[in-house]
């Protein structure tokens, strides 16, 4: 497995260029399979997660291109509704295939997904919301068939606002017969990019961004060209990397309103933010200010996969802070590695108290999630002397080499990698 070399104690400073949403630009690969022809789709990162989903729209009978930042989907061969086993396994995100299978097929075979081991995420809100639409769904172990022979629109209450049940029902209900309403839906910014992208296609949906989306459905979607939104969770990793460092960093090709609440965090922290259009600049040179309380809790409220990286910075703060996790009970186990960098943490049920330090230590961690890698790389650009991050796999499934980014801002990384049959690195 590749690993994380990481010599810190250097502020990071310059300018950045944000790149295109992950959590945007699954939703939006798997929405492609409603239309029949050629979908290009710019600002697409590449990233480990995107390359699951393509692959698994290749298994599905897609032609699939992904140049640059542009992807290029060709739907017209698009044969089959089963999604591999295999390949749900490896990603979280292929769950978002079976509403536009089900929507197109009338039938959808998928599998219990797998991902970041970062607490329960069931899925039965998705299940519970298509068979409100008319699925027929019958659960085989761990294989899980849908069909319908009509979808028809009806009222869905959502028992909690999940961002994966929100889009999944959306995109099954754009081709179903009548008026859908999703009430306690979840507000994310990748929700209302996926409504702006079915909408392009000829979809009738409104109300993302609120709990309420009204979907009138339509006979058949057309293809077009679409540009994913910037990822607001790579930009505030930027961020607090910034204000851990004590640097001074730009970032480009932002949206500051999907960010306030970090922003909010962050000056509370004692870090100067300015925002002028789609540039956020991030300015830190004194010691943070600890923050008596965080809790993390669905958007516009702070986000969870902000949790552990603001959690570095507090742990160089002057004070005690509370950080308090709503969301995924296994999203608190970056704590045990930051304390063998030097950090004071106390973890009680899902609060962590945060008693600031002067400074961390470089020293060997293991990523256990996508936001913990994240996190730990923070706090060994923070530390003083040498960190090692292990299993990157976890950092690479949502930031496109991250070692890439953060050199261009300054930072002293490299990207090592296992070299076979025991030969010795060069």
């Amino acid at each position: 497995m590749d690993k994380l070399v990481i010599e810190g104690g250097k502020p990071l400073s310059g300018s950045i260029v944000i790149q295109g949403a992950k959590n945007a630009a699954l939703p939006i690969l798997a929405a492609s399979l409603l239309a029949e022809g050629t979908i290009t789709l710019d600002s697409v990162p590449r990233l480990l997660d995107i390359e699951v989903m393509l692959n698994i729209l290749r298994e599905l009978g897609c032609r699939a291109e992904h140049v640059g930042e542009t992807v290029v989907l060709d739907t017209t061969a698009l044969h089959t509704s089963h999604v591999p086993e295999t390949l749900m396994s490896k990603m979280r995100s292929s769950i978002f295939l079976m509403g536009p299978l089900l929507a197109r097929f009338g039938e959808a075979q998928v599998y219990q997904p797998g991902g970041c081991a970062i607490g329960e995420r069931k899925i039965d809100l998705h299940l519970q919301g298509l068979e409100a639409l008319g699925a027929e769904i019958e659960e085989i172990g761990n294989r899980i068939v849908c069909r319908s022979a009509k979808l028809t629109g009806t009222d869905i209450h959502l028992s909690f606002p999940s961002v994966g049940a929100t889009e999944n029902l959306m995109m099954a209900a754009v081709l179903a017969e009548g008026r859908t309403t999703l009430t306690n839906a979840a507000r994310e910014p990748e929700i209302q990019d996926l409504q702006r992208f079915l909408n392009a296609m000829g979809a009738k949906i409104m109300g993302a961004g609120t709990d309420t989306i009204t979907i009138d459905g339509v006979a058949e979607l057309t293809p077009c060209r679409y540009k994913i939104i910037p990822d607001r969770i790579v930009a505030g990793t930027i961020m607090v990397a910034a204000a851990a460092t004590r640097g001074a960093v730009t970032l480009q090709n932002t949206q500051p309103a999907h960010l306030s609440s970090l922003i909010h965090v962050l000056r509370r922290a004692g870090v100067q933010i300015v925002v002028d259009g789609d540039i956020i600049k991030v300015d830190s040179a004194a010691r943070p200010k600890s923050i008596e309380r965080i809790v993390t809790s669905p958007y516009p409220a702070f986000p969870t996969d902000l949790q552990s990286q603001v959690m570095v910075l507090l742990t160089l703060a002057d004070g005690v802070s509370i950080m308090k996790e709503t969301i995924f009970e296994g999203r608190l186990k970056h704590v045990g590695e930051l304390s063998r960098m030097g950090a004071d943490i106390r973890v009680d049920m899902n609060a962590a108290f945060i008693r600031g330090v002067t400074r961390l230590y470089g020293a060997t961690v293991e990523a256990t999630d996508l936001r913990a890698g994240a996190a730990l790389v923070i706090a060994g650009l923070a530390a003083q002397g040498r960190t090692i991050v292990e299993q990157v796999h976890h950092i690479d499934r949502g930031y496109d080499r991250i070692e890439h980014m953060l050199t261009k801002l300054g930072a002293r990384i490299s990207r090592f990698s296992p070299v076979p049959n025991n030969e010795p690195a060069r």
